[in-house]
C-alpha cells in the first residue's frame, strides 16, 4: 500500500539526502574495509606481471642462443664446404702438376732414346 503520510517536500528532500550521505558513508566503509584485500590483490599481480616478464626474457634468451647456435652452424657448414672445395681445387692442381711432369719426364725419355738411337747409327756409319 502507499504511504498515505503526508510529508512536506523539505522532508522528503532531508530523507532523501540522509539515504544519499548513508550510502555514501556505506560505500567508504567497503572501501575501507577492502582496503587489505586491495593493496593484496595488487601485490599478486606485480607477482604475475614480473613472473610474466621473467618468462618473456626466459624465452628472448633462449630465441636468441638458438639464432646464434643456428648462425654458428651455418658459418661451420660454409667453412667446412669452403676447406673441401679448396682441398678439391688443390688435388686437382696436383694432380694437373703430376700429369705435365710426366708428361715432359716421358718427353725427355723419347728424346733421350732417339738422340741414343742417332747417335749408334752415326757411330755405325762411321
Amino acid at each position: 500500500m502507499r504511504n498515505i503520510k503526508n510529508t512536506e517536500l523539505s522532508d522528503r528532500r532531508s530523507t532523501a539526502a540522509e539515504a544519499k550521505a548513508a550510502l555514501l558513508e556505506a560505500y567508504r566503509a567497503a572501501k575501507e574495509a577492502a582496503q587489505p584485500n586491495l593493496e593484496a590483490k595488487q601485490a599478486e599481480r606485480m607477482a604475475v606481471a614480473e613472473a610474466r616478464e621473467a618468462r618473456r626474457v626466459e624465452r628472448e634468451r633462449l630465441k636468441n642462443e638458438e639464432r646464434d647456435r643456428l648462425k654458428a652452424e651455418a658459418a661451420e657448414r660454409e667453412a667446412a664446404i669452403a676447406a673441401a672445395a679448396n682441398a678439391e681445387a688443390e688435388a686437382r692442381e696436383a694432380a694437373e702438376a703430376s700429369r705435365i711432369s710426366r708428361v715432359v719426364e716421358d718427353e725427355a725419355a723419347r728424346k733421350a732414346e732417339r738422340d741414343r738411337r742417332y747417335a749408334n747409327r752415326k757411330a755405325r756409319q762411321s
